[in-house]
């Protein structure tokens, strides 16, 4: 049996919620061990920001591990929210007033009219609070933090509404749940294709990264071969949908949707 490599990644601080690990200078990663996503800080020269935030509930443990780094939550600059599930911006609210909160178009759409279904409130018992967004993002935005340049990529697959952010000098991708160590897939939900999960997995594949930053897991040094693995598994996931829905003859059961939207209709006439 195979000894696993060891991380390459250094540990700075660990508590009874949340490890804070270093992943490059002045990149930081703290992992939660219950179900909240991964948050991250960079530390830039001009600004410094954080992608995702985690669970509410995990606030206190978050800036316990910012504090170890001498960051205090009126330090941050921006908050950028990778998509709309509650696991990953949960925590957002108590940077109100402080930091400018950012997401991309479609996500805050859903954050702002607290869309409880698309966000997954009750998978994750979050408080029913308002996260105001204050930069709708698009493709092809550019973080730019002076020593990091993190450009926005519109990566939908997991919901409609995921980024990546990476940095192309320094081979930084941070994935959120596009991909994830080791080729793991985040699911598709509610607004997600796998179509698109499998072109957003192709665009990551063009990327020269060397650093995997992801939504959940370890950071991982070897991400063409995370994305490779992940872009096999996604092509299976899209053959076995195909059979699925052969399986339950999806056109004798579309005529009796369709009669139940032309029902519904006469209640207009």
């Amino acid at each position: 049996m195979s000894e696993r490599k060891p991380s390459p990644f250094k540990t700075l601080f660990e508590a009874d919620v949340a490890t804070l690990i270093q992943a490059a200078d002045d990149v930081y990663q703290i992992r939660f061990k219950n179900r909240a996503a991964n948050a991250y800080l960079v530390r830039g020269s001009k600004r410094t920001i954080m992608i995702d935030v985690g669970l509410s509930t995990n606030y206190p443990s978050l800036v316990a591990c910012l504090n170890h780094l001498g960051i205090t939550p009126e330090m941050i600059d921006m908050v950028v929210l990778s998509h709309e599930h509650l696991d990953h911006i949960g925590a957002a609210y108590h940077f109100h007033g402080s930091a400018y909160i950012a997401a991309h178009r479609l996500a805050a759409n859903k954050i702002m009219l607290r869309d409880d279904f698309s966000m997954l409130r009750k998978m994750f018992n979050e408080p029913n609070v308002p996260i105001d967004i204050d930069i709708w993002l698009e493709e092809g935005n550019l973080i730019d933090l002076g020593n990091f340049r993190l450009n926005v990529m519109y990566t939908p697959g997991h919901t409609s509404a995921c980024i990546s952010l990476f940095d192309q000098d320094k081979g930084l991708l941070f994935a959120a749940d596009t991909l994830m160590p080791g080729g793991v897939m985040g699911g598709v939900f509610g607004s997600g294709s796998i179509a698109d999960y499998i072109q957003s997995l192709e665009r990551l594949k063009g990327l020269n990264s060397k650093i995997l930053l992801s939504g959940h897991g370890r950071l991982s040094d070897t991400p063409q071969d995370d994305v490779r693995i992940a872009l096999q598994r996604s092509h299976a996931l899209l053959e076995d949908t195909a059979q699925l829905f052969d399986a339950l003859d999806a056109r004798s059961n579309f005529e009796p949707i369709m009669q139940s939207v032309r029902d519904l209709n006469k209640l207009d006439d």
